[in-house]
């Protein structure tokens, strides 16, 4: 095939990937919106420190849910009407959130959101590895970290430009409607353009496989992956997938604790992405920088500062991905955050707490505490953030990987719902104690990727097994 022939598939493959990874931008932007919300509600509601917590997390149990069906709705419809029905869901979730009437309806509506994050968090990186060459494979998995965390920074740009608009997130705005309501309403648009290009992707190349429609797989691959021998990848493709056995959750079972050693790899890899707390820089940062001593539009403006370097050095890392390879990265990563939080857990050892219970840093600790922060970005989002979505959709085999994959995205939600959940009680109890714990998480990720994650840079997805 010519360079210009070469040229034009990987644009286009390109293309899917990155509105297929739209998903992942609705993922970002639905689980960070509340960032901005979320002390307005709490005021509004009229909500305690539980609550609280619970309000901002639910969307996490949601996405549980739909992660862990999204694998079994992909294998019998296809992965393209698992992303439109997620768009569906980020619509519905989005509108209604906004307009909520108590607490109670507003935790209803996150959680069918968050049903549909999760069902995203799964087709998303599936479906990219399932069309991409292995060459770049590593390189277009990432732009699903990359969407994230550009959904993160729309959702807390938009939420700071609002409340600078408004003058506060728990004003009155147009029509007279509160600034916070608008924040979930305005998570409408990217999810009106996600479902109109999930209608113009093609199906997934191995899923028209396993229902026999060789025809249309063999267009595909030509089409978007540049196969040198579509027959000989075809005939790969089945024996992988042993199309005489249906793929279900029993095929995950295995010897060790119930699961095959692989499956259990991909669960912990997602648990400890979670348990590093990452999201509680991206749920509570505002509320943490008011901590040290910003005002709300200052706090806004840092948390947006914060995402930006996200975004960064995901770009980063996806230059790295392909070359440096995934083991290196995510070692790399753990000794980085293990570093960083470990200084913030020291930073907030000097913090003082007010009759009220709010905490302040003075001084020099706080400008500490901010770099130590974005330290920790940098390493994650250089590192756990895009690699583990990488692997993730590549490390499973062909038969397994829909529902290997979601069980393994239903437990990072479980993880990091309880993350989420226990941050306002541990800060309670002492913001040392909350990132001293999750440095030790970052320490044992260090080992864990050491001693049980393989490589898989280079690898065709049918030479994937179960160890």
């Amino acid at each position: 095939m010519t360079d210009a022939g070469l040229s034009r598939i990987s644009g286009r493959v390109i293309g899917i990937a990155i509105a297929a990874a739209l998903g992942g931008f609705l993922f970002g932007y639905d689980t960070s919106v509340i960032n901005g919300a979320v002390d307005a509600l709490a005021a509004d509601f009229d909500l305690g420190a539980g609550l609280k917590g619970f309000s901002v997390s639910i969307a996490l149990l949601g996405a549980a849910l739909g992660a862990w069906f999204a694998g079994s709705i992909a294998n019998r419809w296809g992965r393209v009407p698992v992303m439109l029905l997620a768009a569906v869901l980020f619509f519905v979730s989005s509108i209604l959130s906004g307009l909520a009437f108590s607490v109670w309806d507003l935790m209803i509506w996150r959680a069918v959101g968050g049903i549909g994050v999760g069902a995203a968090s799964v087709i998303a990186p599936a479906y990219i590895a399932e069309v991409s060459p292995a060459r770049i494979r590593g390189r277009l998995g990432s732009l699903q970290q990359l969407a994230i965390v550009l959904g993160i920074f729309a959702a807390l740009l938009t939420n700071a430009l609002l409340a600078a608009t408004s003058g506060g997130a728990a004003e009155t705005f147009w029509l007279g409607i509160e600034t916070w309501r608008w924040m979930f309403i305005a998570e409408a648009v990217p999810a009106v353009v996600y479902g109109v290009m999930s209608l113009r992707l093609p199906e997934s190349p191995r899923y028209l496989v396993r229902k026999g429609d060789y025809d249309k797989a063999s267009q595909v691959l030509l089409d978007f992956s540049g196969e040198p021998d579509v027959n000989l990848k075809i005939q790969q493709i089945k024996d992988s997938l042993n199309l005489e056995k249906r793929e279900s959750m029993a095929d995950l079972l295995g010897p060790a604790l119930g699961l095959k050693p692989i499956v259990w790899v991909g669960v912990l890899l997602s648990v400890f992405q979670q348990f590093v707390g990452i999201n509680v820089i991206f749920y509570y940062s505002t509320t943490l920088w008011r901590s040290v001593g910003f005002d709300e539009n200052s706090a806004l403006l840092t948390s947006v500062i914060t995402s930006v370097t996200n975004i960064v050095v995901t770009i980063v890392a996806i230059l790295l991905v392909d070359r440096v390879g995934r083991k290196a990265l995510l070692l790399a990563g753990s000794v980085l955050m293990t570093i960083s939080l470990g200084v913030m857990a020291l930073a907030f050892s000097f913090a003082t707490t007010a009759a009220d219970g709010s905490v302040a840093l003075e001084g020099a600790w706080s400008i500490i505490a901010l770099i130590a922060a974005n330290l920790f970005v940098v390493g994650f989002g250089t590192t756990w953030g895009p690699v583990v979505w990488v692997l993730l959709g590549e490390m499973f085999p062909n038969r397994i990987r829909a529902s290997a994959l979601a069980v393994a995205a239903a437990a990072q939600w479980v993880a990091n719902f309880a993350i989420s959940t226990t941050f306002p009680w541990l800060s309670g109890i002492s913001l040392t104690l909350a990132y001293g714990l999750y440095a030790a998480f970052s320490a044992l990720s260090f080992f864990f990727v050491w001693r049980r994650v393989r490589e898989t840079k280079g690898m065709e997805l049918e030479s994937m097994d179960d160890r």
